[in-house]
């Protein structure tokens, strides 16, 4: 199956693209870690890119776009993918169809504004190991203190208050325009999160029509 998954930011797309990676044995690619990748590896495309974020500039979409496809052509790909955030906005999607990019499906997992600021403003981190926390859904033993090293739990700047609504206005602007865009195409499959990660996970396979785990 060769499949985007989106949502709003802490909708739980990147934990369900885990798991389907492995329900599915394809792989689950991230823009910004095939990006990464492409700079490290001193690829084509991935030299371009290095070229914006040296001078400190965004990628272009099209430069993206071609890191996204020279990633498709591996091997690992052959039997299906999962787009994992990617395209964030129509213009990327059209661009992708346009390098001949074919998706069977479009995984939309639903959640409420009010619940991704729930989820976003109680993350935690550890200063020190990285270890993550949540206030009410994963708390530490100690409040405020690592259970693994001992280290200060932390608020992320992104996980603010003001920084999460941010997010989550571009998002509604530029991403969810998507969700017409593919259903009109027959490709969309939306699913309402759940309160635990298994029954959304559960809820997922079911929407993709693969049965339970």
């Amino acid at each position: 199956m060769k499949m985007i998954l989106f949502g709003a930011p802490g909708s739980g797309k990147g934990t369900q693209a885990a798991r389907l990676e492995k329900r599915l044995s394809v792989p689950a690619i991230s823009t910004g870690n095939i990006l990464r990748a492409a700079i490290k590896n001193g690829e084509e495309m991935g030299l371009k890119a290095k070229a914006y974020v040296d001078a400190g500039q965004l990628v272009p979409d099209a430069v993206i776009i071609g890191i996204i496809k020279e990633r498709l052509a591996k091997p690992d790909c052959e039997n299906g993918f999962i787009l994992d955030g990617f395209p964030r906005n129509i213009p990327q999607a059209e661009a992708l169809e346009a390098q001949g990019v074919e998706i069977d499906k479009v995984l939309n997992i639903e959640v409420s504004d009010e619940e991704i600021e729930r989820r976003l403003t109680g993350r935690r981190v550890c200063q020190r190991c990285e270890a993550p926390y949540h206030i009410a859904d994963n708390p530490p033993k100690s409040e405020g203190v690592c259970d693994v090293c001992g280290g200060a739990l932390i608020r992320r700047d992104d996980d603010s208050p003001e920084t999460v609504r941010g997010r989550l206005r571009v998002f509604h602007e530029s991403t969810e325009p998507l969700k017409g865009w593919y259903e009109r195409k027959g490709k969309l499959v939306t699913v309402v999160a759940r309160e635990s990660v298994s029954d959304t996970s559960a809820a997922v396979l079911a929407a993709l029509g693969l049965g339970a785990t």
